[in-house]
């Protein structure tokens, strides 16, 4: 069976599901019936605030993804004019676009193999005059060395702006991730641990920050008033963008954020058992370092090297498990090498990793019929699998 003839067979095991319940529907259903108010409705408040509670920040702001909440963000700073901004490789294309959408540089930096997050003994011989900002990536739920990080980017008066797009509920050393940073991004596209279809979020500890992304995410003005609900004219201060979050997107984040701890719990009560089932085989778990809450928004495990890595893959596909690469090095994606002659050996660990990685199903209501299909299935892999 080849890839081409999967696509139209349905999946045994997807790589996610996305756990619902009647909540989800009332509170969406409310707003509809409501019949006004669907976009700029109270739930997008209501929604930030619940979220700055849950991470115990001071702001948030909703947006109608995590890319634009994140490109928002940059702009909020005043970030561009080829200031340079420091990230990891080993992430979704997205936290590198982001900054060429402000005419910014990015800088690829290599991670370490713990967290799978940035290298922080390796990001001071990065720093230039130039360098503006520092950009971590919490890969897969697990939180990276969000604190040693932090402690560079105020040694060296730097931003330090968070993509944790997957660790919404992760937290280190007791400090939720959504706190720490001068500024964190969310996303909730579908195969995030809250989800609402699409959807994203910044929190942050600064006034004039939050006040600025309000103004950004609306076209660049700002109301004391519902804009749909106001007869008089607007006043707009700058440039801006049509990225609000919809109040039945909100609804439905209010919902599953009310759940976010049972949905977590659920999905390291399933990482665990399918940990004991497949660890006796020749691969790396990805595991939390002691004082990382890791929510398994992703399951990540490493296979010793890429041949044996694509034969998992390949063999899982094939029994109708959806596996899947995250991430493949930004730095040596084609676009990225042309424009910033990027090269295949400038990030060993990233390289590395992504020639390891495999991300295999997990969601909040795999059954234990499920775990057992896929553990069975990557152990009859192992029991057949002879090195070439």
């Amino acid at each position: 069976m080849n890839n081409d003839s999967i696509k139209s067979e349905k999946w045994k095991i997807p790589l996610y599901k996305i756990y619902t319940d009647d909540e989800d529907l009332q509170l969406i259903s409310k707003v509809i019936r409501r019949g006004t108010q669907w976009a700029l409705g109270p739930e997008v408040e209501e929604f930030e605030k619940a979220i700055s509670s849950y991470v115990n920040s001071d702001y948030c702001v909703t947006f109608n993804s995590g890319t634009s909440a994140l490109h928002a963000t940059y702009l909020s700073y005043g970030l561009g004019n080829s200031d340079e901004i420091l990230i990891p490789s080993f992430s979704f294309i997205a936290t590198a676009n982001s900054i060429l959408f402000v005419n910014a540089k990015p800088i690829f930096c290599d991670i370490e193999e713990s967290t799978l997050g940035l290298d922080y003994n390796l990001l001071e011989e990065k720093i230039t005059s130039k360098t503006k900002a520092i950009v971590p990536m919490d890969y897969g739920g697990l939180p990276c060395n969000i604190l040693e990080i932090k402690e560079i980017a105020e040694k060296n008066n730097l931003l330090l702006i968070e993509d944790a797009a997957e660790a919404l509920g992760s937290s280190v050393k007791g400090q939720k991730i959504g706190s720490i940073s001068d500024s964190s991004i969310f996303s909730f596209c579908g195969n995030k641990v809250l989800t609402t279809g699409e959807g994203g979020a910044v929190t942050t500890n600064s006034k004039p920050i939050f006040e600025k992304l309000k103004q950004i995410r609306s076209h660049g003005r700002t109301d004391s008033k519902n804009y749909f609900e106001n007869p008089n004219e607007s006043v707009y201060l700058d440039v801006g963008y049509n990225w609000r979050m919809s109040s039945i997107t909100a609804a439905l984040g209010i919902s599953q954020l009310k759940k976010l701890d049972k949905l977590i719990s659920l999905r390291q009560k399933n990482a665990k058992n399918i940990i004991n089932k497949i660890s006796k085989f020749d691969l790396k778990i990805i595991t939390p370092p002691p004082g990382h809450d890791h929510i398994f928004q992703m399951f990540s495990i490493r296979l010793k090297n890429q041949k044996i890595r694509d034969k998992l893959h390949l063999f899982l596909i094939e029994k109708r498990i959806f596996s899947k690469v995250y991430f493949s090095p930004i730095h040596l994606n084609s676009f990225y090498m042309k424009k910033f002659n990027t090269k295949k050996g400038q990030l060993p660990i990233t390289e590395l990793v992504s020639e390891q990685i495999l991300t295999i199903p997990l969601y909040p209501n795999m059954t234990n019929e499920e775990i057992i299909y896929l553990s069975d299935s990557i152990s009859e892999f192992f029991d057949f699998y002879e090195e070439e």
